[in-house]
């Protein structure tokens, strides 16, 4: 069970609405989301993105105006297995070099395309197993990003850290004066 929502901060104070994730495919496109929910608003507003995978993970993206987004994931294997997760988890905050992944894509064994590799054959009977323990070791386990997101805004690190994925986004709401205005669209 997924939750999604936008915190944006006012002057009148925290407003909060519901987000369909189903047609972000990108970072970018959550961040233009966010954007968007400061119309009319001041250019230096907050909005904070919230995104949780009940039981598994939560994630924060926070937007300050026109600066770049920052973001926070409590636990980046578990938010990697997730279509919303690999939304958030960026080369850049996994510290992946994207050319190098340009790279690994090329055929530089010398068989043709298409053509399999004597020396995989035998790996390959191996299964499936293998390939998906590599992409999961790509991605460490526990919390990747912006410790400090919300810092300025009364969660420090060592609270960030210590939350629970199952009530962290209420908890955070809570320390923010916004618990009711989430709630309304929980």
């Amino acid at each position: 069970m997924y939750f999604a929502a936008l915190l944006a901060r006012t002057e009148d104070g925290w407003e909060a609405s519901d987000t369909e994730l189903d047609d972000v495919e990108a970072l970018s496109d959550l961040t233009d989301l966010a954007r968007e929910a400061l119309a009319g608003g001041a250019e230096d507003d907050t909005v904070l993105v919230f995104i949780e995978q009940e039981d598994a993970w939560f994630g924060v993206l926070r937007v300050d105006g026109e600066e770049d987004p920052r973001i926070y994931v409590s636990d980046a294997a578990a938010a990697a297995r997730s279509s919303y997760g690999e939304i958030l988890l960026t080369d850049e905050l996994l510290g992946k070099d994207p050319d190098q992944d340009e790279l690994d894509a090329l055929d530089l064994d010398g068989t043709e395309d298409g053509e399999p590799d004597p020396a995989d054959e035998d790996e390959d009977e191996a299964g499936d197993d293998d390939a998906a323990g590599a992409t999961a070791e790509a991605v460490p386990p526990g919390p990747i990003g912006d410790r400090l997101i919300l810092a300025d805004l009364g969660v420090s690190e060592k609270e960030l850290l210590a939350l629970d994925p199952n009530d962290a986004l209420s908890e955070i709401a809570e320390v923010l004066g916004a618990a009711e205005v989430l709630e309304t669209v929980r």
